[in-house]
């Protein structure tokens, strides 16, 4: 068996790829910091009647999902011992730690008065679906910082440098780390299994939002088990968002994919999906709403692009012995899959969303793409920053040594 081992990669950061995304990047911080100078009506269409948009839609409920990966893996690797998986657990810890991170900055932004966002931490109020999942969003960002650390420690132990009069403070600063590697190693189990339970409170929690809503949402995805749906599409959701991360840094690097384990954890998929489709499609049968769908409109439409292009299709695909076997086939279902969540998300909290009392209808504006596509592109650009430095991605043992030497000159260079 080739054993691999997690080391900082050694390449560049800056390509003509990271240039095009910083440029996506500055632009959408530009717009952003005109909507915190001149208010949220100076870059984006939110009004009264249409509150939020894609801000919340896409960059937190989406987001959320997509960030499900870290909890997914590490209930897998770590909660159920398959030690197999041990080398994607890492990327899917990042992964899920920019998620969420993005996911709670998206949020201050979204808010009208954003400076204000501390408050759920001391305005404890039991009876609200958004204190939960703010509190929870909360504790596992917290959660994902401290599963980082022993990544921290483990590049910095032995090899605290620090320049000048600084220099005395390297034994004690190296100290402190094994100290906190020690401890952290004794505590881990406890923090990945909050990490779980949070994980699967917030993800359902965001679906009992949409019910309040009420008669404001359109039958097709107004439903009382909005908050399962929610939970089984964002386990759903967590495994190809893995696969699609790890066959997009392989190319990115230049490293061989890990085809066998991906091909592995797809197996999971396919039941997943399955299990998801009959959900969905058994509540719009109990409750009669598929007569929606004889309707020929942009609602039907985008339900049926939702389920057949973002479920049933990839479903197939993951049921082939061919597709599980092929990076690119693992890859296009695994697009799939999260294009399907991402249209589930935008449908629910955008779609679906119609206020009796709308003018006209909700559109989102410029500034409100750009940022969108800049928190993306920031994202890209932290996790090639990360893994270059930290060790993130698992490689060949003879590989190793001689990466690890040089990983800090790549960012320089």
């Amino acid at each position: 068996m080739n054993h691999h081992k997690p080391t900082p990669i050694n390449k560049k950061f800056f390509t003509p790829g990271t240039i095009a995304l910083s440029l996506i990047a500055l632009t959408g911080i530009t717009f952003l910091m005109g909507r915190f100078l001149f208010g949220l009506g100076a870059v984006t269409n939110l009004n009264d009647q249409f509150p939020w948009g894609i801000w919340i839609g896409l960059d937190v409920a989406a987001g959320v999902a997509l960030a499900a990966g870290g909890f997914t893996t590490a209930a897998l690797g770590h909660i159920m011992h398959r030690d197999k998986y041990e080398t994607i657990i890492r990327p899917a810890l990042l992964t899920a730690m920019l998620g969420y991170t993005f996911v709670a900055l998206s949020v201050s932004v979204d808010i009208g008065r954003w400076y204000y966002i501390w408050h759920p931490l001391i305005m404890w109020n039991g009876n609200s679906a958004l204190f939960e999942v703010g509190i929870c969003v909360m504790l596992y960002v917290s959660v994902l910082y401290i599963e980082f650390l022993p990544i921290v420690t483990e590049r910095f132990m032995g090899k605290v440098n620090l320049p000048g009069i600084l220099s005395k403070l390297n034994g004690v600063i190296d100290k402190l780390l094994r100290a906190l590697d020690r401890g952290l190693d004794k505590t881990m189990f406890v923090f990945i299994i909050a990490g779980v339970v949070l994980s699967c409170l917030h993800q359902s929690s965001l679906g009992t939002l949409m019910i309040i809503a009420g008669p404001k949402m359109h039958p097709l995805w107004q439903t009382p088990i909005l908050p399962l749906l929610f939970l089984l599409s964002a386990i759903s959701v967590g495994f190809p968002m893995v696969i699609a991360e790890s066959l997009s840094a392989s190319r990115s690097f230049g490293l061989k994919p890990e085809t066998e384990v991906l091909s592995s954890l797809s197996r999971f998929i396919a039941p997943l999906l399955g299990i998801y489709l009959l959900g969905k499609l058994g509540d719009i049968v109990i409750r009669e709403t598929f007569v929606y769908l004889t309707e020929f409109n942009s609602i039907s439409i985008l339900f049926g692009i939702e389920i057949i292009v973002g479920v049933v299709v990839p479903l197939r695909m993951f049921l082939s012995a061919d597709v599980r076997k092929s990076p690119t086939g693992l890859f296009i279902a695994s697009m799939l899959v999260i294009f399907g969540v991402l249209m589930n998300r935008f449908n629910n909290f955008v779609t679906a969303y119609n206020p009796p009392y709308a003018i006209e209808a909700y559109f989102p504006s410029v500034g409100e793409i750009f940022v969108t596509l800049g928190f993306v592109a920031i994202e890209i650009l932290l996790y090639r920053l990360f893994v270059i430095i930290f060790p993130v991605i698992s490689i060949p043992v003879s590989k190793a040594y001689a990466n690890t030497k040089y990983a800090i000159r790549g960012v320089l260079k």
